[in-house]
Parts: C-alpha cells; sequence; structure tokens
C-alpha cells in the first residue's frame, strides 16, 4: 500500500496516531487504543507511532478504501467528545446517505431542532473526525457549497468523489 505512511515514532505525551496520504492531502489519524478520536486534514505527516493501535490502522485502511471507490461507509469504533447537541448533530450527519446531501435546516429537522440550522453548522464546524462524521455532505438550503474547515474545494471533492462511485 503505497499511499500509506512508514511508521515513525511520535513524541512524548503526544496521542497514537498515523497518517494517510490521501488525494486531496495528508490526513492525521490519532485516538487511543480502543477508539479514534480525529481525522484532520494536515500539510505535512508528523511523528508516527511504531506500534500504533489497531484502531488506528483499520481507520487509515477504511479511508484508502473509501478513496479507492471501495468503502461507503466505516465501521471505526469513535469517541466523540462534544455537546450532546453536537453529538446528536454528528450522529445524524453519519446517517445521511453515501452519495448524497442535506442542508443544515435538513439535519436540524432530522435531530428534531427544526429552527437550529445556524447551530448545526457550529457542530458541523466542531467535527473532529472529518470524512468518516461526514460532515462535507450537509450544504446549504439553496444547494451551495458552505463552509468546510478542510476547504471547499475539497468538500467538493469529496462530494464529486461519492457521486462517481454511487453512481457505478
Amino acid at each position: 500500500m503505497n499511499a500509506l505512511m512508514a511508521g515513525r515514532k511520535r513524541s512524548r505525551g503526544a496521542p497514537p496516531c498515523v497518517y494517510y496520504k490521501s488525494p486531496i492531502g495528508f490526513l492525521r489519524i490519532s485516538g487511543s487504543e480502543k477508539w479514534v478520536q480525529a481525522v484532520e486534514f494536515c500539510e505535512q505527516p508528523g511523528p508516527e507511532s511504531d506500534g500504533a493501535p489497531e484502531c488506528l490502522r483499520k481507520a487509515r485502511l477504511q479511508l484508502e478504501e473509501y478513496f479507492q471507490g471501495k468503502r461507503r461507509k466505516f465501521e471505526v469504533s469513535l469517541m466523540l467528545r462534544g455537546t450532546p447537541f453536537q453529538k446528536r448533530v454528528w450522529a445524524a450527519l453519519r446517517k445521511v446517505p453515501f452519495g448524497r446531501t442535506l442542508s443544515y435546516g435538513g439535519v436540524a429537522r432530522a435531530i428534531g431542532s427544526p429552527y437550529s440550522g445556524r447551530a448545526v453548522g457550529g457542530a458541523n464546524h466542531r467535527n473532529p473526525v472529518a470524512i468518516i462524521v461526514p460532515c462535507h455532505r450537509v450544504i446549504g438550503h439553496n444547494g451551495r457549497l458552505t463552509g468546510y474547515g478542510g476547504g471547499l474545494w475539497r468538500k467538493q471533492w469529496l462530494l464529486d468523489h461519492e457521486k462517481k462511485v454511487a453512481g457505478r
């Protein structure tokens, strides 16, 4: 798997992490022995655990499969830290079908808070697990792309990728 980064030692005190070189940039996958806690875009890979926990290696493999068009749903253990509202939003995001989109208002209605579209946007912005919790599938009510921590060009790429794979 040439897309996987070679193992390296991590600095003391830092959570275990692995990196994946995706078509849209490096992803840092971090967590603990049991949970994936973050997937975030980064400019370059940093130190990586030699004996990375299985859950992080599994997440890296599933991300690779996703980018190859072989995976539509992630099956990794997540530890999401956030408010109860944020966790409800993130749970709703995981139910948005692959290759489909939903508006912020649509997510708000799905969690039973129909007037909280802006708050949904805030929770989306704080999503710690990019791609696996698919906040890129949330768009403006008019169908336009709005905000994405990784940049709108990545959001567009992810949506195009999913539509292409779903159309097969």
